[in-house]
């Protein structure tokens, strides 16, 4: 951290005061708003956070963005996109996506893959999204261990974030046009985003109501910013490696106990260290 957010640290925890984070659900549109962006923000008691909807197109996207995140110091930005160091294109099938579909898949989906030409249109917008956010932005620098720039952008997926707090996702019977809707349903309807704001941000009070994100797009940006917020408080797990990009997932305390076995068995059969544990490396 760089000073500009209140910050305490316990160990190499993050407690953070108040802040801001930012979240971007990457849509490929350039005529539909299938993009949003989310900030969200906290002080010593409350969270909150606002959401607006863009389309995939110069200058809307910039300008967006821009409004949306106002002049906040910015802790960290996740995007719903397939990111790498160099914000390069990356054009082939990852290990952060192999290490999340198999086995995986029957249960929570998985990502598209980078090879595909609908993963390579993604990246390419991922990527715009995440120049924008540099450009008009004011981002803290990386200071977690799995960077992909000096700045702190990384990468989200919402389904598999949202998936791997549920205790068994099989049952919600989901299909692939409306997993994470049903996902988000049902971890608000649980109280797990609750816990995940608890863990992150102890003691703070969500005064908007969960159950007012009602559109597709706005529910994956808000979790694509609680997956910056878990980066901001050194909270969170990642697969991938350190030349194609990391995907964040939750804190590890707070993954559903068949997911563990399930993640760490994937990465027994990838190289060593694609798949990391920020909350018991941090606690060591």
């Amino acid at each position: 951290m760089d000073g500009r957010v209140a910050h305490q640290r316990k160990g190499n925890i993050v407690l953070l005061s108040k802040g801001s984070v930012l979240g971007i659900d990457v849509g490929c549109s350039p005529t539909s708003k299938t993009s949003a962006v989310c900030r969200l923000e906290w002080d010593e008691t409350t969270i909150s956070w606002t959401i607006q909807r863009f389309r995939a197109a110069e200058p809307e996207r910039t300008e967006t963005i821009s409004r949306v995140a106002g002049s906040a110091s910015l802790s960290a930005a996740a995007f719903d996109g397939p990111l790498r160091r160099g914000l390069d294109i990356i054009g082939r099938y990852r290990a952060a996506e192999r290490l999340l579909t198999r086995r995986f898949q029957p249960l929570i989906g998985k990502p598209g893959q980078s090879s595909a030409p609908v993963g390579r249109l993604l990246n390419a917008h991922a990527n715009a999204c995440a120049q924008a956010v540099l450009k008009v932005c004011d981002i803290g620098p990386t200071t977690h261990d799995v960077g992909i720039h000096d700045r702190a952008i990384v990468e989200a997926f919402p389904s598999a974030f949202l998936g791997m707090l549920i205790e068994n996702p099989a049952a919600l019977n989901a299909r692939r046009g409306d997993r994470s809707d049903t996902f988000f349903a049902h971890v608000v309807e649980t109280g797990g985003i609750e816990r995940l704001v608890e863990h992150l941000l102890p003691g703070r009070r969500i005064v908007l109501p969960l159950t007012s994100v009602t559109n597709h797009d706005d529910r994956a940006a808000l979790v694509c910013a609680l997956t910056a917020l878990c980066v901001a408080v050194g909270r969170y797990a990642a697969v991938g490696d350190a030349e194609d990009g990391w995907i964040v997932l939750p804190p590890p305390a707070l993954h559903a106990l068949w997911a563990r076995p399930v993640l760490d068995q994937n990465a027994g059969e990838e190289r060593v260290g694609s798949v990391f544990n920020g909350e018991v490396a941090l606690a060591a």
